[in-house]
């Protein structure tokens, strides 16, 4: 997954994006026993050949033959979520339109912006979750900590010395940053790029010395050692990182971060159509050809029901929003 630059968006010009022909200006209202009698247009709000957008694709096509009409990807990138997500709030509930939201767009943008173009309790209904990205503490080769312990420890003797990349402001691999400086009682400081790939250059170039690395943006550098990995952000250690302690492990209690991601459509989408595609979502994935196609990217498949994924991204949103808060941080 690799998170935009969090700037400030310029939302009328971003989203005047003419849709897709194929699907016409107008659709017929989704019915139980006619729905989907078109193809399904599903909005990605990040550029093609991502971690975001493969796993659209795996599980869109995945699906295509369940619902026996093609699922067209729409990608729509810019402003962390915000030009895809503003189009699909105010798109037709009519079935036919569908978007990937993830930890920017319901958990964390509602907090780091003053004023968006979609609520997101009351402009979307949720579908079901889709992956969750592990998130990894990971050092450039010439970072003097080889563990954790000792990176807290060289950071704590060091105040403000020791910096940090991330994606953007307020982007999940930032967040995590500041929880983790929160529950250690370290202080570093903040670099943000504008998206994974110049942060990472940057990590390896030794330009930077920490930062928390989603494995669809860095799994081949960690896995050949060229960033060395200090702990993973997840309740277990990941099967791909084997060797790799959790930050728990590594001294910090309870630590845990995720970037994370679900399908949602516009509100008032009839619940027929709702309950229907949440069933070809979890029969995806929970294949086990969708679940080897995500993992070999650092993708994690994560089903659940409407109302698990709804309870989730509330939940990480009241979260993340107090944090965000506390830290003051902002992007507009």
């Amino acid at each position: 997954m690799r998170p935009p630059g969090y700037f400030r968006p310029v939302l009328a010009a971003l989203s005047a994006v003419p849709l897709l022909a194929l699907l016409g200006t107008a659709s017929a209202p989704a019915r139980a026993d006619n729905w989907p009698s078109q193809p399904i247009r599903w909005v990605v709000p990040y550029p093609a050949g991502g971690g975001t957008d493969v796993v659209a694709r795996t599980v869109a096509q995945a699906i295509t033959p369940g619902l026996g009409k093609q699922v067209v990807i729409d990608n729509r990138p810019g402003a962390a979520t915000i030009v895809g997500a503003d189009a699909v709030a105010h798109a037709k509930p009519d079935g036919y339109t569908v978007l990937t939201a993830d930890t920017a767009t319901l958990a964390a943008n509602p907090s780091l912006y003053k004023k968006l173009p979609y609520n997101a309790d009351k402009d979307f209904v949720y579908i079901g979750q889709l992956a969750r990205f592990p998130l990894v503490l990971v050092a450039n080769p010439n970072f003097p900590a080889r563990t954790l312990k000792e990176a807290i420890d060289y950071a704590q003797k060091h105040p403000g010395k020791v910096n940090f990349a991330s994606p953007g402001a307020g982007s999940p691999h930032h967040l995590a940053m500041e929880l983790f400086m929160d529950q250690t009682r370290v202080k570093m400081t903040h670099v943000p790029y504008k998206g994974a790939a110049p942060a990472v250059q940057d990590l390896l170039a030794g330009q930077v010395d920490l930062m928390f690395l989603d494995l669809a943006s860095g799994q081949q550098n960690v896995q050949a050692g060229k960033l060395r990995a200090l702990g993973v952000a997840t309740p277990r250690r990941l099967t791909v990182l084997p060797s790799v302690p959790t930050v728990a492990e590594g001294g910090v209690a309870g630590f845990e971060a995720y970037a994370w991601q679900g399908m949602v459509a516009p509100a008032g989408t009839p619940k027929a159509v709702v309950t229907r595609l949440n069933a070809e979502l979890v029969k995806a994935l929970k294949t086990p050809e969708v679940q080897k196609k995500l993992e070999g990217v650092g993708v994690e498949a994560v089903s659940s029901t409407p109302e698990e994924f709804a309870s989730y991204a509330r939940a990480e949103a009241e979260r993340w929003g107090k944090l965000i808060k506390a830290k003051g941080i902002t992007v507009d």
